[in-house]
């Protein structure tokens, strides 16, 4: 009877100890889930700002340094002078005489075989990217990929135009989309996909892109206005 005695005292104290355990292991994942994307942010934040000062700070005369009259660093100076060169950089290409000097300068370089490439590649990304941002990746969507019976989420792009659409108008009307990977969006895949074999979806780019990167963890909540669009099941047959 002893043992016994001893055995439920002992099994009485573990239950409450592994109550407590388990509370403060849900305590630290808690925290962990919520300073963690706070911490992430701010350091992402803190070291992009830091890299545009070791770039910009360094050219800025001594003079015009306010470093200089400060007995401390002054951070993100470098990036708030970066925005006030850039402005003033577009504001004087926007004139007759930058739009001139601008001209000059790309044909200098369009006379340098490797470089002429290099810089046309670039401009037109930059100018397809913040000119018509508005109108890039406007839509998420579903396509079949890499084969039939599997789905991946796709980004529409634009239509398909240039040589790619003159060569595929016989065959389809296709349209450009972009096939991003996981974890890693930026990179993916540039898909020519007939536009019937195109799902689009309800959920924004950014919801769908929060999809791809966690791999199917995060779900956007599924909109209650589409329950509309959705056929109602078939009513059960009365016994007669």
């Amino acid at each position: 009877m002893k043992r016994d005695q001893s055995g439920d005292e002992q099994g009485a104290h573990s239950v409450p100890k592994s109550r407590f355990a388990t509370r403060l292991r849900n305590y630290f994942l808690t925290g962990l889930v919520i300073t963690g994307p706070i911490g992430i942010t701010l350091w992402l934040t803190w070291t992009f700002i830091q890299w545009v000062d070791g770039w910009v700070k360094p050219i800025v005369p001594r003079a015009y340094n306010p470093e200089t009259y400060l007995p401390f660093p002054v951070p993100g100076l470098g990036l708030i002078l970066a925005i006030l060169i850039l402005t003033i950089v577009g504001f004087l290409a926007a004139n007759f005489l930058g739009r001139s000097l601008l001209s000059v300068g790309e044909s200098l370089v369009n006379r340098m075989p490797l470089v002429r490439n290099l810089y046309s590649g670039l401009k037109q990304i930059f100018e397809t990217v913040l000119d018509e941002r508005s109108n890039s990746f406007s839509k998420a969507a579903l396509v079949e990929y890499p084969r039939k019976g599997l789905w991946a989420i796709v980004f529409i792009s634009t239509e398909t135009k240039g040589e790619v659409a003159r060569r595929l108008k016989d065959k389809a009307e296709t349209v450009s989309v972009f096939l991003p990977t996981t974890p890693n969006p930026t990179s993916g895949f540039l898909l020519f996909v007939p536009r019937e074999d195109v799902i689009e979806l309800s959920m924004g780019v950014e919801d769908a892109a929060k999809l791809v990167i966690s791999a199917g963890l995060v779900n956007p909540n599924y909109p209650e206005i589409l329950a509309d669009y959705v056929e109602d099941p078939m009513p059960e047959k009365s016994a007669t």
